[in-house]
C-alpha cells in the first residue's frame, strides 16, 4: 500500500465497508466514521506495530477510540488488518454478536470500552504513564473527536500529560468540526485551538485528515519530550455529498436508498 491510488481505493472500500455494516446493523453515526477513515488506515497499515498487536504482545502499540460512536470504523480496519475475523465482524449489533454499537472491551484490538465522551485521553494517559513506569517503549495513541475538547477532563489529562511530558503518547483529534447537535464553532467555540494545546506543554502539528501520507508522517516524525497532538482537519461524512458536514448524519441511520446513492458516488 505505498501508492496514492492504493490508499484512495482502500479507503473508498472501508467506507462500503461502514455503509453496509450501519445499514445491516439499522446503527447510525456513518458521518462520523466516514471522517476518521484515513486517520485509521495511517495508523494501522503504516504507524502500529501491528504484528505485536496481532500477537497480543505486552510490547505492543495500543490504539484507543474515544469517540467510541465511530466504531464500525475501527470494526472495517480491525477486519481488513485480520485482527478480527469475519464471523466477528459481521456480527456487529447483531442479536448474539460480539461486537456492540460502541468498542467492546475484551475483543482483540480493542484496548478499552469507549463512547461515553472524553474518556478515551485519560484512559490513553494511564496507559503511557504506565509504560514509562514499566520502561518499555509502547507508544500510545488516542483519536479524540472535537467535542470532546468541551469535556474538562480533555483538559485536566492535556495538563497532566504536559506535565509529565508523555513523549509516548500521541493524540489524533478528529477536528470535523460538527458536534451532534451543531457546529463545533456554534456550540462552544474552541479556537485558537492549536495555541489551546501548546499551552498545556504539548507539541502540536496540524494536517490534512484525509491525505494519509501527511498523517504518517506526523505521526513517525522525531519525538520531543513532549506528548503530541496531531490536529486532523476533516470533513463529516467526507466522500458522498449529500453526508458531508451535515448534522443529521451524527444520527440518521442509513436506508436501501442512502446507501444505493452512496455507493454510487463511492464507486465513480
Amino acid at each position: 500500500m505505498k501508492r496514492k491510488t492504493d490508499w484512495k481505493e482502500l479507503s473508498r472500500q472501508i467506507r462500503q465497508d461502514i455503509l453496509n455494516i450501519s445499514f445491516k446493523a439499522q446503527v447510525g453515526h456513518v458521518g462520523s466514521a466516514f471522517s476518521i477513515v484515513e486517520i485509521l488506515i495511517a495508523l494501522y497499515y503504516r504507524v502500529l506495530n501491528i504484528a505485536k498487536i496481532k500477537k497480543g504482545s505486552t510490547l505492543r502499540d495500543k490504539f484507543i477510540l474515544s469517540k467510541g460512536h465511530a466504531a464500525p470504523a475501527l470494526y472495517s480496519i480491525l477486519f481488513r488488518r485480520e485482527i478480527i475475523n469475519k464471523k466477528t465482524y459481521l456480527s456487529y449489533c447483531q442479536n448474539g454478536g460480539s461486537l456492540e454499537e460502541h468498542p467492546t472491551y475484551g475483543i482483540k484490538g480493542i484496548e478499552a470500552g469507549t463512547g461515553s465522551l472524553g474518556h478515551g485521553l485519560p484512559i490513553g494517559i494511564g496507559m503511557a504513564l504506565a509504560a514509562r513506569i514499566q520502561k518499555t517503549k509502547n507508544r500510545i495513541f488516542v483519536l479524540l473527536s472535537d467535542a470532546e475538547c468541551d469535556e474538562g477532563e480533555t483538559w485536566e489529562g492535556a495538563l497532566f500529560a504536559g506535565h509529565h511530558h508523555l513523549n509516548n503518547l500521541y493524540c489524533l483529534l478528529d477536528y470535523n468540526k460538527v458536534q451532534a447537535l451543531g457546529k463545533t464553532k456554534e456550540i462552544l467555540d474552541l479556537e485558537p485551538l492549536k495555541s489551546k494545546w501548546q499551552s498545556f506543554n504539548w507539541r502540536v502539528l496540524e494536517v490534512d485528515g484525509h491525505n494519509i501520507e501527511s498523517i504518517i508522517e506526523a505521526c513517525m516524525s522525531a519525538t520531543i519530550s513532549k506528548p503530541t497532538c496531531i490536529i486532523c482537519h476533516t470533513v463529516r461524512g467526507k466522500g458522498v455529498s449529500f453526508m458531508e458536514h451535515k448534522i443529521d448524519w451524527h444520527y440518521l441511520t442509513p436506508t436501501k436508498e442512502h446507501v444505493e446513492k452512496a455507493l454510487k458516488e463511492l464507486n465513480k
